[in-house]
């Protein structure tokens, strides 16, 4: 359960900065923390000296590896763990270490393990860690109609998982990404926001991650209502991305940081 998948444009875009951030530094070992499609079939097109990556679910792991496929050599590794695991690539090191989404989604396999995460990864991290996350959307203010509907797209989806018995991701904004960094060690080298607009691909998305768990609720009256309110939210968010062009709404960021002496 994403927490908040990213378009093919978009997802480009993150990467591209980080290749201008690299410039013409050697990527070398390559660590993907936290990997996903996106960012598996990104980084393994990259000129490294070796990849590794690492899930904390064996199904998302099959997933990744269908779709990367015959670009896994033999001194690429797959790893379903988790960052909790003191022993987890123990005594290792990466040049290029990233960390795609991986604060938000640490809470759906070690929740409230985020403020240990870098620190958990400075000692894997000889060079460079580059950061990936989004903003925080499902609080706080929403000032146009297309940001209250992403908002309440994101309220919905974690209220069915919720009752589902399941735990929604969490998103931490860049500034305590910043914080959290230089607090375990690393020097922070750049950080930009990148505007999200949403289109209807997210909507579809995220209304039916929440509808494929409504059987799951323990009362079915209430999930006969979480349905029907699951595709008016559907109808409204769908007619405004055709009338808006998309909901424009909050931010992803890219946070590049290196490991202090």
């Amino acid at each position: 359960m994403p927490p908040a998948p990213q378009g093919a444009l978009k997802t480009s875009a993150l990467f591209r900065h980080i290749e201008h951030l690299q410039g013409d530094v050697p990527w070398g070992g390559f660590l993907d923390a936290g990997t996903g499609v996106n960012s598996a079939l990104w980084s393994t097109g990259l000129a490294t000296d070796r990849w590794c990556a690492v899930t904390g679910s064996a199904a998302h792991g099959d997933q990744v590896r269908e779709r990367v496929g015959a670009r896994l050599r033999a001194q690429d590794r797959l790893i379903v763990g988790n960052w909790t695991d003191g022993d987890l690539l123990a005594e290792e090191g990466f040049d290029t270490v990233l960390a795609d989404y991986l604060v938000g989604a640490v809470e759906g396999f070690s929740p409230y393990f985020q403020p240990h995460l870098f620190a958990r990864l400075r000692p894997l991290v000889k060079r460079r860690l580059y950061v990936i996350g989004l903003d925080p959307y499902v609080t706080g203010e929403a000032p146009t109609e297309a940001a209250r509907a992403v908002r309440d797209i994101g309220r919905l989806r974690d209220a069915v998982l919720l009752l589902a018995g399941e735990t929604p991701y969490r998103e931490f904004p860049a500034e305590w990404v910043v914080s959290s960094l230089r607090a375990s060690g690393y020097r922070v080298l750049s950080a930009r926001r990148f505007g999200n607009r949403y289109r209807a691909a997210w909507v579809n998305g995220q209304l039916d991650m929440a509808a494929r768990r409504l059987a799951k609720l323990p009362d079915s009256s209430l999930a006969a209502a979480m349905g029907l309110w699951v595709e008016t939210m559907r109808g409204r968010s769908l007619d405004l991305c055709l009338r808006h062009g998309g909901l424009a709404h909050g931010h992803d960021y890219v946070i590049a940081a290196e490991a202090s002496a």
